[in-house]
């Protein structure tokens, strides 16, 4: 069965940084694409980015030139760069394959002065 283990996120201010991780397991996680997707109170969760099985991304139109997202297949691990951070970047961050399966806990990013 499928886990994914999301962590990394926190509290920041404004303009603020973080690097998210999701540990996968249950799959030959070099075998698939994986994305981030997030989810603010209140709204539909939403794709921030994804990357292929060759390192090929692509990124949603809100945080488009603010995050990076790559992987490391030897350590079945997914990272997301969050830069320039917002107040409306505030959300439950979760990561999954291209076709999402069963959903992680996510990882709370709060953006606040």
């Amino acid at each position: 069965q499928v886990q994914f283990v999301e962590s990394g996120g926190g509290s920041v201010q404004p303009g603020g940084s973080l690097r998210l991780s999701c540990a996968v397991s249950g799959i030959t996680f070099r075998f698939y694409g994986m994305s981030w997707y997030r989810q603010a109170p209140g709204k539909q969760r939403e794709l921030v980015a994804q990357i292929t099985t060759r390192g090929e991304t692509n990124y949603g139109d809100s945080m488009k030139g603010r995050c990076t997202i790559s992987r490391d297949d030897a350590y079945n691990t997914l990272f997301l760069q969050l830069n320039s951070l917002k107040p409306e970047d505030t959300a439950v961050y979760y990561c999954n394959t291209y076709v999402p399966r069963s959903w992680g806990q996510g990882t709370q990013v709060t953006v606040s002065s």
